[in-house]
């Protein structure tokens, strides 16, 4: 399939495509060539102002559409986007670079959040107790708050805009999405699809730029939360902006996930999801397995998990054969390369070293190749930082209880996973570790979208977390209603009551 993509990304504000009148825009160019695909505008201060204007006014009767009526539209989008679920992908791959197969799991995990959302009448029932006092009853409702904005990283542009805004607008209120300005086509094909699913004009609106629309996001008193996914820094600045301007936000940031290796595993199953975990969509997920925790005599197989990760190589988005695709940018690309340097000269082992990887037929793509340290102690960079590339570092412990104490002296605490034929010892782990998402013999714990993505300590800002039930208690606010109504007889002695005095 062959797009024409637009030599300028549109806005979507009042219900309209329209071309920014920005004059700062942003090359968008494909990760494995070079070429600019399209220009991002940075939205002008009068396109923020319109956007968040048109939508506070649509929330004014938004919030009053009829439940089933929001379920409807979300049931019709689900199925515009199975329906272009490949075209959808093939875009993705595009501007990211993904590979064909990662890029359709991608979109289809956003399809499964956007079918959560089918079922906001139940998510969103509240709660109703008879007789809390003499013919007093209490019940409590959910309603919607008013305008929400999402601002998306560049590594899941199909997956994460749907986590947030088909669920917020479903619970009734409008969004305004800021996309990654590094990836922003996949998600314009996203909303027009949510247009032609018979959303209002007004529920979204799209806008796009860098730090200072976000900071008007962050600061407009009409905003009254945010959701976020990106980098530990830029997610600081967005929850102490936002919250310091009284609104929700939710942040998930960076992330350092460790996989547990038990000398009782099933070898070949612990080196062949490390390898897919590790090194699949390059390392750019914060989900991804960056370290290996090896315990007693698994520290034996990392020999034969150098030799699989030596089979397997990255290459363009349409090629079979390709494991994962390019960093993002070539400055993704130079900052992994600057972390092997570095975890060589802090002294760890680079027993298989991808810096000098080349894709033929590619000579400009942001490629590196799959990269495994040995002898990483906590105390180095390698350890210490999110490198977000096909890198992994293995550190060597003698017990479970090391390897648990390791973990949670680790400031993150996005997601883990343990591997063992043993029950104890995965539910010692369950129990005592302290990660939010936690897989035993499973390397990516992601939560299907009936639960919550739960990162934990320094991976997660805020109290209500992305999807399921804790997002829509983010997207709403609980009304709780006491009431007494008096019948006849009671009426009229509370009547004469007044009469007589």
């Amino acid at each position: 399939m062959s797009f024409n993509f637009p030599s300028q990304v549109p806005l979507f504000i009042e219900g309209e495509w329209q071309q920014s009148q920005s004059k700062q825009l942003i090359p968008v160019t494909n990760p494995a060539t070079q070429e600019v695909l399209t220009q991002v505008p940075c939205a002008t201060e009068d396109e923020m102002a319109r956007a968040i204007a048109s939508a506070a006014e649509t929330f004014k009767s938004w919030k009053d559409t009829a439940v089933p009526v929001r379920a409807r539209i979300m049931l019709k989008y689900q199925q515009l986007l199975k329906e272009h679920h490949d075209e959808l992908a093939e875009i993705l791959c595009q501007e990211t670079g993904k590979t064909f197969e990662d890029a359709k799991g991608d979109v289809f995990r956003g399809i499964e959040v956007v079918e959560h959302a089918c079922n906001i009448a139940s998510l969103t029932m509240g709660e109703t107790v008879e007789n809390v006092a003499r013919t007093i009853d209490c019940f409590s409702v959910t309603q919607p708050m008013g305008v929400f904005a999402g601002i998306t990283p560049f590594n899941f542009p199909a997956m994460i805009p749907l986590w947030m805004f088909p669920l917020a607008i479903a619970c009734g209120n409008t969004f305004i999405l800021k996309p990654s300005e590094q990836d922003p086509l996949t998600p314009t094909r996203l909303v027009e699809l949510f247009e032609e699913a018979g959303a209002p004009k007004g529920v979204l609106q799209v806008v796009h730029g860098g730090k200072e629309q976000v900071d008007t996001l962050l600061t407009h008193p009409e905003v009254k939360g945010i959701s976020f996914v990106g980098s530990t820094a830029v997610g600081e600045h967005i929850y102490r902006t936002g919250t310091h301007n009284l609104k929700r936000v939710q942040c998930m940031v960076g992330a350092k996930n460790h996989m547990v290796v038990m000398p009782d595993a099933n070898k070949q199953q612990v080196i062949n999801n490390l390898v897919g975990s590790g090194f699949g969509a390059a390392g750019q997920r914060c989900m991804a397995i960056s370290v290996v925790v090896a315990v007693g005599k698994s520290q034996e197989w990392i020999e034969e998990l150098k030799a699989e990760a030596q089979k397997i190589r990255p290459g363009a988005w349409n090629d079979p054969e390709a494991a994962y695709g390019p960093q993002i940018n070539p400055q993704a690309r130079d900052r992994v390369l600057s972390f092997i340097e570095k975890g060589k000269q802090e002294g760890a082992n680079c027993i298989l070293d991808g810096s000098d990887c080349t894709v033929d037929g590619f000579p400009d793509g942001n490629w590196v190749g799959p990269t495994i340290f040995t002898n990483v102690t906590t105390d180095m960079e390698i350890y210490k930082n999110e490198i977000f590339g096909p890198v992994l570092c293995v550190v060597n412990v003698d017990t479970l209880d090391e390897a648990i104490e390791l973990i949670n002296n680790n400031p993150n605490g996005n997601g883990t996973s343990i591997f063992t034929g043993s029950g104890g010892a995965a539910r010692k782990y369950k129990h005592e570790i302290l990660v939010g998402q936690v897989g035993v013999n499973v390397p990516v714990p992601v939560p299907l979208p009936f639960f919550s993505f739960t990162g934990w300590r320094g991976s997660f800002m805020g109290d209500q977390h992305a999807y399921g039930k804790q997002a829509v208690r983010f997207y709403t606010e609980t009304k709780t209603i006491t009431e007494r109504w008096f019948d006849d007889s009671e009426e009229a002695a509370l009547n004469m009551t007044i009469t007589m005095k």
